[in-house]
């Protein structure tokens, strides 16, 4: 091979690893974006909201009443209806929620 063709061999190897490289970042970066948006705890930017899964039976009232502890399990309800704009009180297992959290 001649040092041209050498010069050139190390180029394109040059790109591919430096675009590879690149893609690699870009997702690394997507899915480090996803993971933290989904645990920082924050509904329509207002602290003090987690994310819950529904288990199976689990209803809205005794979803609030697990949050609420001695307080008012109704304002409870209300608040996780309003912070998922939720039609009606119907919610399935598997369904994620924004959820008040009780200090």
């Amino acid at each position: 091979m001649s040092t041209k063709n050498m010069s050139t061999t190390r180029r394109r190897k040059l790109a591919r690893t430096f675009v590879g490289a690149s893609l690699l970042v870009v997702i690394g970066a997507g899915f480090s974006a996803v993971g933290n948006a989904s645990t920082t705890g924050v509904h329509n930017g207002t602290a003090g909201y987690q994310r819950v899964v529904v288990a199976g039976g689990e209803t809205l009232w005794s979803l609030a009443t697990s949050v609420a502890g001695n307080g008012d399990v109704s304002a409870v309800v209300d608040q996780i209806v309003s912070a998922n704009a939720l039609q009606s009180s119907d919610i399935h297992a598997g369904e994620k929620l924004w959820v008040p959290v009780t200090k």
